[in-house]
């Protein structure tokens, strides 16, 4: 008689923040199994201890930490160079973030132990000198012994190299290793490591440091250095805004709203008829591309497209570990299935439970009334600035 116990094919899981699927051993053998993050998301948020409070001594020593927010958030780069900061400042010095737009995170969880805000300064505004004198305002302001910057394409690598260069400061750019003694960037096209001192400025490259820490800093709300908030209509540059593209023109990749459809999608030209509705581009699972009904270019997951977009909408996607692998970056994720408890649940940060065509019709439904309502409150308003013209 064989008496090797058989192992539960269905046995507990989770679903870690890599979007992997985490075998655990149940519920008697869990503590040595997951993380204490991997047991919350099992057993429920309330079993998560609070992390313990970073404690320094105010007005010792600074670290200044500059990033721009997308609406009010800030994108996985710019939460690394945070981190990064909280990582190697000690008892005698504190962290302090300096956000070009508003900040809605939770600062302290972020590891920062004071917050200045720019509301007028937000992304997509092309203000390059008011930045800089705002950021430079900062630093008077302060006194940090450094600055750290995410080193990005969007307007926080710009202006470090701007305010380096305006104030004549050493400066370390593509930084892919920090410590309290020493940074470290690739040299030579990448075929040798170069290390030094920390320099006045630091430009932090992407997946340096892992933004999850654990402790949580003061996040003190201070206000804005009175010269930052002196207006300046002196620039050399002129904003000519952005361009709006249609969604379906916008790569993957590159897309902010995307719906997607799993094997739940039955009416296709439903679907693509909400997409343009919404004006949002189009995603679809391996499923739903294997049977025709979209081109290969549209699969989400990590055989496909990997998306970062800011709202992310499934529709009849159960959730493979592919899929989910593919959506990890995005911001707000929101599940339509009839499965409360299928993987894509899990990863959700808004779940419906219900058949995706029928949400897809209602939804279309629900945004056409809105938009006619909004035509009639625009009606009304000009029809009465008309009236009181005429009076």
């Amino acid at each position: 008689m064989n008496n090797v116990k058989r192992i539960d094919p269905r046995r507990p899981f989770v679903i870690a923040p890599s979007g992997l699927k985490r075998i655990t051993l149940g519920a008697e053998h869990i503590a040595g199994a997951i993380d204490e993050a991997a047991q919350a998301a099992l057993h429920g948020s309330h079993t998560q201890k609070a992390k313990p409070r970073r404690v320094y001594e105010a007005g010792a020593r600074a670290l200044l930490v500059a990033a721009h927010s997308d609406r009010g958030a800030l994108d996985e780069h710019a939460r690394q160079t945070i981190a990064a900061a909280a990582i190697v400042a000690d008892a005698a010095t504190e962290v302090i973030l300096v956000v070009f737009g508003e900040l809605t995170d939770d600062a302290a969880a972020l590891g920062a132990d004071k917050v200045v805000e720019f509301p007028a300064l937000a992304r997509p505004a092309f203000a390059p000198d008011q930045a800089l004198a705002a950021l430079r305002d900062c630093v008077s302001a302060f006194e940090p012994a450094h600055v750290l910057l995410p080193d990005n394409a969007t307007g926080d690598g710009d202006l470090g190299r701007r305010y380096a260069a305006r104030v004549n400061a050493s400066i370390a750019t593509h930084v892919v290793e920090i410590d309290a003694e020493h940074v470290g960037c690739y040299a030579h096209a990448g075929v040798s490591f170069a290390t030094r001192a920390w320099p006045d400025v630091i430009l932090l490259a992407p997946e340096a440091v892992a933004a999850k820490l654990p402790f949580v800093g003061a996040g003190e709300r201070v206000a804005v250095p009175s010269e930052a908030c002196a207006p300046s209509n002196t620039t050399r540059y002129v904003d000519r805004g952005t361009t709006q593209l249609d969604a379906a023109q916008v790569a993957l990749e590159e897309a902010d709203f995307i719906i997607s459809a799993g094997n739940g999608v039955t009416d296709i030209a439903a679907f693509e008829a909400l997409a343009k509705t919404l004006g949002a581009a189009i995603g679809a699972s391996r499923v739903a591309v294997d049977n025709g009904h979209f081109t290969r270019d549209k699969q989400v997951g990590a055989t496909g497209k990997t998306v970062n977009a800011s709202v992310y909408i499934a529709f009849g996607i159960s959730g493979a570990v592919q899929h989910l692998q593919g959506i990890k970056d995005c911001r707000h994720v929101i599940a339509v299935n009839l499965d409360g408890s299928a993987p894509i649940a899990k990863r959700a940060n808004l779940t419906v439970i219900g058949d995706a065509q029928s949400t897809i019709t209602a939804l279309a439904g629900q945004v056409e009334q809105a938009k006619q309502a909004s035509h009639l409150t625009v009606a009304q308003a000009s029809a009465n600035v008309r009236e009181g013209v005429a009076a």
